[in-house]
Order: C-alpha cells, then sequence, then structure tokens
C-alpha cells in the first residue's frame, strides 16, 4: 500500500504541481479535476516520466456522492491517504449583488465551503483512527476581506477559512494537521488566473509581471511551501499562512 496525496482540484497552476512535489517524495499523486480528460492525463505522464507515481481521476465535486466515493475507492485500491490538498476554486468573476443569481452563490458556497465539509467529513474519522493526516486548504485573499463584485466568494472563502480553524479545534489533538493557506496575488496558472482574464489580457500581465520580474506567483514554488507545511513537526504546525510576491501590497494595506 502507497502513501497518498489525494488534490481536489488538479489544474496546471497549484493543484497539479503540489501533486507533482508530492509525488517526488514518493507519494503516490491521485489528480483529481472536473474537466480536461487530456490534460489530466498529460499531467499523470509527466509524473511517471519523471520517475513519480501518479492517478487521474474525472471529479465534479458538486454531485453528491463524488467525494465521499472518491477517497473510499482512492484509500482501498491504492493506500492510506496521508495528504490532502483541497483546491477547488470558487470564484464566479466581479459581479453586482444585483448579478449574482441565488444559484451562482449557491455555487460558490458548495465549491468553497460544503465541498471542504465534505472532504474533511469523510477522511478525518480514517485520518484520526490512523493517528495522522494532513489537510491543506487553499485559499483566497476574499477570505480576509470582502469587497465589492465578490459576494459568493468572499462568503465561500471566509466560511472556508472558519471551517479550517474548526476543524484544527476539534482534530489537532488526533494528529491532523490543518492548513488554510492564502494566495494573496496572482498565480501564473493559465487554466484559471489565465481563463479569467483571457488569453490576451493574461499574456500581457505575464509580459509585464511575469518572467525575471517575480511579480507572478509561481506554482513551482508555491508547491514548495505546501510540501514543507506538511512535513512540519507537529510542535511547530502552522495553520494559517499567506503567499503573495515580494513585489505586490499584503491585503491589509489595500
Amino acid at each position: 500500500m502507497q502513501k497518498v496525496c489525494l488534490v481536489i482540484g488538479a489544474g496546471a497552476g497549484i493543484g497539479g504541481t503540489v501533486g507533482k512535489r508530492f509525488a517526488t517524495a514518493g507519494y503516490h499523486a491521485v489528480l483529481c479535476r472536473r474537466s480536461d480528460e487530456e490534460g489530466l492525463l498529460r499531467q499523470v505522464a509527466e509524473i511517471e516520466a519523471a520517475g513519480g507515481s501518479a492517478t487521474g481521476r474525472l471529479l465534479n465535486a458538486v454531485e453528491e456522492g463524488s467525494i465521499e466515493n472518491c477517497v473510499a475507492e482512492v484509500e482501498a485500491d491504492i493506500g492510506p491517504i496521508e495528504v490532502v490538498l483541497y483546491n477547488l476554486g470558487a470564484q464566479i468573476g466581479n459581479r453586482s449583488l444585483q448579478e449574482t443569481s441565488y444559484k451562482n452563490f449557491e455555487l460558490g458556497w458548495r465549491l468553497g465551503t460544503f465541498g471542504l465539509f465534505r472532504t474533511a467529513s469523510v477522511l478525518c474519522p480514517r485520518m484520526e483512527e490512523r493517528g495522522k493526516g494532513v489537510i491543506l486548504v487553499t485559499s483566497a485573499t476574499s477570505a480576509m476581506r470582502g469587497n465589492a463584485g465578490q459576494h459568493s466568494h468572499a462568503a465561500a472563502m471566509g466560511g472556508r477559512r472558519m471551517l479550517c480553524q474548526s476543524l484544527n479545534a476539534q482534530f489537532a489533538s488526533s494528529g491532523i494537521h490543518v492548513a488554510h493557506i492564502l494566495i494573496d496575488g496572482a498565480v501564473d496558472a493559465p487554466d484559471t488566473l489565465g481563463k479569467l482574464l483571457g488569453a490576451e489580457q493574461f499574456q500581457a500581465l505575464r509580459e509585464q509581471r511575469g518572467g525575471e520580474n517575480d511579480g507572478l506567483m509561481l506554482p513551482e514554488e508555491i508547491a514548495q511551501t505546501y510540501f514543507h507545511v506538511a512535513q512540519q513537526h507537529r510542535s511547530a504546525w502552522t495553520h494559517e499562512l499567506d503567499l503573495r510576491a515580494y513585489s505586490d501590497l499584503a491585503w491589509w494595506n489595500h
């Protein structure tokens, strides 16, 4: 049985790159994403070509039972999930209150908060029985500061942050390390920020702030931090941290 790193939300940015990082350390990376099976298979192939072990799964986390069945199947077929990364985004774009439908607001909650709750509900009892486990949660600036146009996202991310704190309060003493990781800046990720901005605007941003300017957060460097947090000794766990490029102002300075 192999030790497993399960990634829920394994796009070409943070999620897939974190999976690769854990695979280089001997974990079997289970990469889950909603769509783009071709891109998913390419990620798995890249990990295997580098000598790692990985599996790809298409997963619609909104569907009832999808997360729960995934966890049960992975643990039965591959091995115990020692690390899970909950990396699903809940950004529906910048919309006024009047432009935010009930359906879109609820979708933000389902992806941002309820999906993490479901993941914890099925995994924490298993991790508690084993006496160890790591839950890494990608979050966003909206978890700390609500802005006009971010009604759905801020509510979802704020709930995500409080859920992480509540999980820690119950399960830290059982050996389960929950880390809320706030991404306070733009990530050089074509299938997240790139889709949100559009190809032309994203390329312009890359030319202005990316490359040697180091003004866009690099998924490979973010993954190093995630891996470090997952390996921390329990006498000095990090429960919350924020990451941003050196040239960005922190969320509280805006």
